[in-house]
């Protein structure tokens, strides 16, 4: 009978055997086989690209699969299964999320000529299935064929992901198709599985997959249907093949984090202690499973303060949130996604958690992995396919907090000395970095020597200016963890080279606090250090950090121990520096006698060492005293005897120093023009340089001498943006006083 029966579909579409097989892709020799039953037993794929080419009705392939297979398919108006587990309790939030999902499916189905798919990702205890089966219960009137489920299993405790050939007898099962009659392996049931659903119109959630290749075999082959798919990997082949839309779930917003707990706990408990609320999300990280896991024990004690679950939290960090039932244990559910994973991509995670800083970009996490970048890339993209961490912007990875707690936990099963080295090896990446970048921002800087850097550690080379400006924004707060972590380690020469590193970025930057931080932690250091050289260093750059803060005396008193201690080493050259930023420091107080003094006292030292650079940086500086005593003429001969030695030397950053002081010097003594030039020379020089705070400082200068012409837009226009800046650098007194100033405009 089979070969009347294709034969007949055959001709009633007009079609000779030769263009059959051109359309439909199956061979002549397989459709001569068919027609005369020379073929018993014919894959169910070429008989389902036969009915696609002849465009059969859904009661023709019925015809098609009976006659030729022997096998009834269940007819129209069977079973309508409806397989999804209960609608999630309580469930809040996800808006934004439920939208998207909507949305995919929406355009899918009015779009692609295709199965729709969206795909959701994300870390274990991320709300994947809640979130699923919330829109499947919510839009389930949108599938009147039916909704099919299955767990397949892909991560869990003690289990192996399921056959995919058992999800699809099951779902036969569900679809009315009697076993006994169903024969041959995966390709054959799954051939007849979607002969089952054209036309339906059904939603299938495929839960918690292990792979695409788990997944593949259980997608539709028409049109009509919608697949959800969860995963904690990526699943990157359903998006290129099979056109899914992927979804990555990420926290709960803080709203929404407070819904769960009202919801889990009663609104008047929540309310009643708001602070202890607050504390349990961000010790959550809003983590769902963490907030529930933390809620579920409140609930147990009602009467116990929300206060003391986060306290324990607090206390116990990961542990608190580990159960001895495994779905119920945070610890235990991020632990599936590991059983995948390769030993080196397990070690890799593990010291990803032991990283300094909130991300890591590839660089540095080839430095701590003693990898190539070409072995780390792929390692990351295995973590990202797996949740485990985020892709940043700019190339950089993150983890979430509670991701990262537990990497930490893993790393303890590295051994002990290649961890250390890991770190050794990342801190020497941000340090020589670091260096070789400042060296470039400020060249005129006195050199220090590094230690070489721990084997297996890749410095990153910058090119030029602009690279390593935009390096050191980008890696600031892994700057900072690195010292933190060369301290912890006892690593204290590069603690305090680290503060080194970034002093010219940090004053450039407007960034006081940090530096003042830094240079705490350098000077802290520099205790367990045999050298007297960086002592009276640290002094003085502490001092200087604390005289941008406002904090006067501490400012006199580390620049002092920093004079004294050059004095008794006999090291002029940093005598005079030191003498400079005295300088520095009493006039930032407002006492400009004393500032002068100092400015003398440098110039007088610089010119015994015969450093010309040196002898114009002091005489900028008591220029620009001078200007604030109003003594304007010898204030202008000192300001410009400094400026040719800076353009002599090439020294932008001086030169726009000079250049600022002379604009103020005009603007005192009526010259407005000049002023202004002078101004605008030294803006176009610190713009150059990214110096954000003396940015601020020119602007605010700049403002005055269009006041006086009666220039008011433009006058208005640079003092508000040298506003936006004071309040960027927390320069608050500054901001005050601009304010003022506008006002009067």
């Amino acid at each position: 009978m089979s070969d009347s029966v294709v034969r007949r579909f055959r001709q009633r579409a007009g079609l000779t055997q030769e263009e059959l097989a051109a359309r439909s892709g199956v061979s002549v020799r397989t459709i001569r086989g068919l027609e005369t039953g020379d073929r018993p037993n014919p894959q169910l794929t070429s008989l389902r690209q036969l009915a696609d080419a002849m465009d059969l009705t859904p009661a023709d392939r019925d015809e098609l699969m009976t006659e030729v297979l022997g096998v009834a398919t269940a007819p129209t108006g069977g079973p309508v299964p409806r397989q999804l587990p209960g609608a999630p309790i309580g469930f809040t939030g996800r808006e934004a999320e439920l939208a998207v999902l909507a949305q995919a499916v929406d355009a899918a189905a009015e779009q692609s000529p295709t199965i729709v798919i969206s795909a959701i990702a994300g870390a274990g205890g991320i709300g994947k299935t809640t979130l699923a089966l919330h829109w499947a219960h919510t839009h389930a009137d949108r599938f009147p064929d039916g909704q099919l489920f299955v767990d397949l299993r892909g991560f869990g405790p003690d289990t192996e992901p399921l056959d995919p050939l058992t999800a699809v007898r099951g779902f036969l099962d569900a679809l009315g198709v009697d076993p006994a009659q169903v024969t041959g392996g995966l390709a054959e049931h799954t051939a007849l599985y979607r002969s089952r659903l054209t036309t339906r119109r059904m939603l299938i959630v495929l839960d918690n997959a292990a792979t695409a290749d788990q997944v593949a075999p259980l997608l539709p082959g028409g049109r009509t249907c919608t697949v959800i798919v969860t995963s904690r990997r990526a699943l990157t082949s359903l998006i290129t093949r099979h056109g899914a839309r992927h979804m990555s779930l990420a926290v709960l917003t803080q709203e929404e984090a407070e819904a769960l707990l009202a919801w889990r706990l009663g609104a008047a408990r929540v309310a009643a202690e708001p602070e202890a609320v607050a504390e349990l999300i961000r010790l959550c990280g809003r983590y769902p499973l963490a907030l529930a896991i933390m809620a579920a024990r409140a609930q147990t004690y009602p009467t116990f303060p929300l206060a003391e679950f986060a306290d324990e939290l607090r206390d116990l960090g990961l542990d608190a949130l580990d159960d001895e039932e495994p779905t119920a244990s945070l610890p235990a559910v991020l632990s599936w996604s590991l059983d995948n994973l390769s030993e080196q991509q397990r070690t890799v995670f593990g010291l990803l958690g032991t990283a300094p800083g909130p991300d890591i970009s590839l660089p540095a996490a080839a430095s701590l992995t003693g990898l190539s970048r070409t072995q780390v890339t792929k390692i990351l993209r295995s973590l990202e396919e797996a949740s485990l961490v985020g892709r940043l912007a700019h190339g950089r990875y993150g983890m979430h907090d509670m991701i990262r707690r537990y990497a930490v936990a893993t790393a303890d099963q590295v051994p002990e000395q290649a961890r250390t080295a890991a770190q050794r090896r990342v801190v020497d990446f941000y340090l020589h970095t670091g260096y070789d970048a400042d060296r470039i921002l400020n060249p005129h800087r006195a050199p220090q020597k590094l230690e070489a850097a721990e084997a297996g550690c890749q410095p990153l080379p910058l090119a030029d200016y602009d690279a390593a400006l935009a390096w050191f924004d980008a890696e600031h707060q892994c700057l900072l963890a690195a010292q933190h972590l060369a301290v912890d380690q006892g690593w204290h020469r590069a603690a305090w080279q680290l503060a080194w590193a970034l002093t010219t970025f940090q004053i450039r930057r407007g960034l006081r606090h940090d530096q003042a931080a830094v240079w705490e932690i350098g000077l802290a250091a520099d205790q367990h250090l045999d050298d007297p050289t960086a002592r009276l260093l640290a002094h003085r750059f502490l001092g200087f950090a604390y005289g941008d803060l406002g904090q006067h005396d501490d400012a006199v008193r580390h620049l002092n121990e920093s004079a004294a201690l050059a004095e008794q080493q006999g090291d002029t050259s940093n005598q005079a520096r030191t003498e400079s930023m005295l300088a520095r420091a009493w006039g930032l107080s407002g006492d400009y006698g004393h500032a002068l003094e100092h400015a003398n006292r440098a110039l007088a030292l610089y010119r015994t060492l015969e450093d010309v650079p040196g002898e114009a940086h002091a005489l900028n500086d008591a220029g620009w005293c001078a200007a604030q005593l109003g003594r304007y003429d010898e204030a202008r001969a000192n300001c410009q005897a400094a400026l040719a030695v800076y353009e002599r030397h090439n020294d932008p950053d001086a030169q726009a120093g000079t250049l600022d002081s002379l604009g103020y010097i005009d603007h005192r003594t009526g010259d407005h023009e000049q002023a202004i030039e002078h101004y605008q020379r030294s803006l176009a020089l610190r713009r150059g340089l990214g110096d954000n705070s003396q940015i601020a400082n020119c602007l605010d200068g700049l403002g005055n001498p269009y006041a006086a012409l009666g220039r008011r837009d433009e006058a208005r226009a640079v003092w508000q943006e040298a506003l936006d800046l004071f309040r960027a650098q927390q320069r608050h007194d500054d901001a005050d006083r601009i304010e003022g100033q506008l006002d009067a405009l």
